[in-house]
């Protein structure tokens, strides 16, 4: 547990300085900040939402404290309490900083008093019958028929089934759905473990992460600092920086002329990974649930620390899934192998596809920075992030259904627990205040948005061979 500080301590108000902060970065010497208040949580792995809370070691956590808890719950971190940050201490906030950030925190209390973070129960409800509805069809599919093409339709409706499984399991653990976090937590056991196979801790450890800092390098000082969705290498490389990084194998002595090939063709490997993307994502949430790894090293710390919030909850469901996608697959035990193994990798396959296809388009190929030059949260999650729009044949309704409310992936990260049906209103003031604020947003359809990520991937390994040509001979 964090040292933190006691009454005491509390008592003398201890003056730090920013510079003081920004020394503490560490997971086992990590200091906080929130409003202007100096918290040690130094090895604080009893964090209830994770190693999440280390990615702000040595920074202001005001704003990403405030996405991810409830009203109240800032009373827990008075124990962990040492001292006032000195004002005026941290020389990159201007006064136009400082009323910036004013704004958007009155523009959260506008939609807490609007109740746009209270959900609509029956709205849920008709998503968790819906969704059942498109499983119960592609199960009646195999089990009635013995068309092959009805088989393979079922497949491909199964990684429909799988998608949308993504997006309510995604609106449970953001708790939009519940306040109580218990709850949230078994829906999200339901629509994950249970039917998607996922392993809700794993998707925990890795997604709080992203929303902390999104599109964020490591910095040298601190692994827990940067955003695991975009650490793809040696298969995707989404800047410059992660590009170079091929240079630490050769360092290695090991052989990087795999890398050097991928990242120079990975416009054209960017669809076929998404093809195989759900592979790995079960070969981890495996892995997670029955301790036989991490994918990275911030989980492999919450879980030595912690082990698994719910160890058999989360190992049963990934059992049950399996079972229940056995017999499927298999037909009801009529298909040959080679067959059951077919509709089981297209269903796979199309899961990997539909899903990514969304939520690539959130982040992929917008601004990427380094830890240590990050900008404020609102510039932040804004600048690194891509609405989809309705176009290119796709009306807004199919899109408000497809992308499960990631259509508004700027405002949903803006506010991460606000329930997916009042995102559309959340999007309307959003928008006035980039606006009276000069930040700029972005917006693409799904043809378009995906057009923007192939270009940026090939410019991406467009400027890595000019940087390669520098240093030596050409791939």
């Amino acid at each position: 547990m964090g040292k933190g500080g006691d009454a005491s301590a509390a008592n003398k108000a201890n003056k730090i300085s920013w510079s003081q902060v920004k020394e503490h970065c560490t997971p086992d010497d990590a200091w906080v900040v929130y409003q202007n208040k100096v918290y040690d949580v130094s090895n604080w792995h009893e964090h209830p939402g994770g190693a999440v809370i280390f990615t702000h070691a040595g920074d202001d956590m005001t704003d990403i404290f405030a996405a991810f808890h409830a009203p109240g719950s800032q009373n827990l971190m008075q124990k962990f309490y040492i001292g006032d940050l000195i004002p005026g201490s941290n020389q990159n906030k201007t006064e136009h900083q400082i009323a910036f950030e004013k704004g958007y925190r009155d523009l959260r209390s506008k939609l807490i008093l609007m109740g746009m973070f209270k959900s609509n129960g029956w709205f849920y409800v008709y998503k968790c019958v819906s969704n059942m509805m498109l499983w119960a069809t592609a199960v009646a599919m195999v089990y009635y028929s013995e068309s092959v093409a009805v088989h393979m339709a079922s497949a491909v409706l199964l990684g429909l089934f799988f998608q949308q499984c993504g997006w309510l399991a995604h609106d449970f653990l953001h708790h939009q759905v519940f306040r109580q976090r218990k709850y949230g937590d078994l829906g999200g056991i339901y629509w994950g473990n249970l039917m998607q196979g996922y392993s809700v801790q794993w998707w925990k450890n890795k997604h709080n992460g992203h929303h902390a800092v999104p599109n964020l390098h490591n910095s040298t000082a601190l692994s827990q600092d940067g955003d695991p969705d975009i650490d793809t290498m040696p298969l995707l490389a989404w800047s410059l920086k992660q590009a170079q990084s091929y240079r630490e194998l050769q360092a290695d002595g090991k052989d990087s002329a795999s890398v050097k090939f991928l990242i120079r063709y990975q416009a054209y490997f960017y669809f076929p990974i998404l093809l195989l993307a759900r592979l790995s994502w079960l070969n981890e949430s495996f892995k997670t649930a029955f301790g036989l790894g991490a994918a990275s090293e911030n989980a492999a710390l919450e879980l030595k620390a912690k082990g698994l919030q719910y160890p058999i909850l989360e190992k049963a469901g990934i059992l049950l899934h399996y079972a229940w996608m056995f017999v499927v697959s298999s037909g009801f035990g009529r298909f040959p192998v080679w067959y059951a193994t077919t509709y089981f990798l297209v269903a796979t396959a199309s899961c990997g596809f539909l899903l990514a296809i969304v939520f690539g388009l959130g982040h992929n190929g917008m601004a990427t920075y380094d830890a240590d030059a990050r900008p404020d949260f609102w510039k932040l999650q804004v600048t690194t992030t891509r609405n989809i729009t309705g176009g290119h044949g796709f009306p807004q309704a199919f899109v408000d259904w497809f992308c499960g409310g990631l259509q508004y992936q700027v405002d949903h990260h803006l506010f991460p627990s606000l329930p997916r049906h009042n995102l559309a209103k959340t999007h309307a003031l959003v928008r006035s205040f980039c606006k009276e604020w000069n930040v700029h947003y972005h917006e693409a359809d799904l043809v378009d948005g995906t057009i923007e990520v192939l270009q940026h991937l090939s410019k991406v390994s467009n400027d890595f061979l000019l940087d390669f040509v520098k240093d030596g001979p050409t791939m």
